[in-house]
């Protein structure tokens, strides 16, 4: 059907009211800025997993596919204006399997993240991720572990096989044991499911703590700018020799380090060191 030609007018006026509102609302309005920066970075990470799926496909599911979306990755944080500074990466250990744990603060982890990735290491995510589109076969084809929390008793045996594979296919995990986003500036209580993890399988547990971005990032505000953030890597932490009975001290004693060194790094003028004096913040965090 052919549009008559006052349709084409109106349409044509449309496309120059967008052309005129779009960078009148990026320039005066944070909000809107806001929306359209995170618009454009969920929508490039599914376009890049729709240019990952094919070259991934040719191994199939293998962690080495890993490197290919960290790759390709990489370079978001110069879209956004973003420094990633990272420290203590000589604290991997070199050539054994392990158990990372890490803050969880929204989806820009996944910057810092790209940033410091060890190889042979893939995350364990929430099944919903499997369901995003691309981004989803793309994290399966990276070997990505899923796990479904609503049924506690697959995802326990999912976490066995997990132990299973870490020794014998030299596999390292990267968990949040947060569980889920927190924007507050804090950590929230750690789940246990990544130390029953490391003491079921023996292996070192390897703390990375990133530094909060409310200098530069707010859900709550609305506000993304650019800005810096640094990725600390921990001494690992032992576990030879531990019992499911050591794991809840273990879990408090992991977070309770992270948690010291989120707020150092908080402060120190790479990341959030205002809102951390406003109450709320890190520094009326209980232990």
């Amino acid at each position: 059907m052919e549009l008559w030609p006052g349709a084409w007018t109106v349409l044509l006026l449309l496309c120059l009211l967008l052309l005129f509102l779009l960078p009148t609302l990026w320039f005066c309005s944070p909000s809107a800025k806001y929306f359209f920066k995170m618009a454009f970075y969920n929508g490039w990470i599914l376009f890049l997993a729709v240019l990952a799926i094919p070259v991934c496909a040719v191994r199939g599911r293998n962690v080495e596919n890993m490197k290919i979306l960290r790759l390709m990755l990489l370079h978001i944080k110069y879209l956004y204006g973003i420094r990633v500074e990272v420290r203590g990466a000589h604290h991997f250990p070199p050539s054994q399997p392990y158990v990372v744990v890490s803050n969880h603060q929204s989806s820009l982890d996944l910057l810092g993240m790209m940033e410091v990735l060890p190889g042979r290491c893939v995350p364990i995510a929430k099944r919903e991720l499997l369901w995003a589109g691309s981004a989803g076969l793309a994290c399966w084809l990276a070997g990505v572990i899923f796990i479904d929390r609503k049924r506690t008793g697959d995802a326990i045996s999912v976490m066995s096989e997990v132990a299973q594979t870490l020794l014998t296919q030299d596999v390292r995990v990267w968990v949040f044991p947060e569980g889920t986003r927190n924007h507050n500036g804090s950590m929230l209580p750690f789940k246990r499911g990544a130390f029953h993890l490391a003491v079921q399988a023996q292996v070192p547990i390897v703390p990375i703590v990133m530094s909060s971005y409310q200098d530069f990032y707010c859900k709550k505000e609305r506000r993304f700018t650019s800005g810096r953030c640094q990725v600390r890597v921990l001494p690992p932490v032992p576990t030879e020799g531990l019992t499911p009975d050591d794991v809840p001290a273990l879990a408090d004693t992991v977070r309770h380090s992270m948690l010291t060194v989120f707020r150092e790094i908080s402060t120190d003028g790479r990341g959030g060191g205002d809102y951390l004096k406003k109450p709320g913040g890190v520094g009326e965090a209980q232990f």
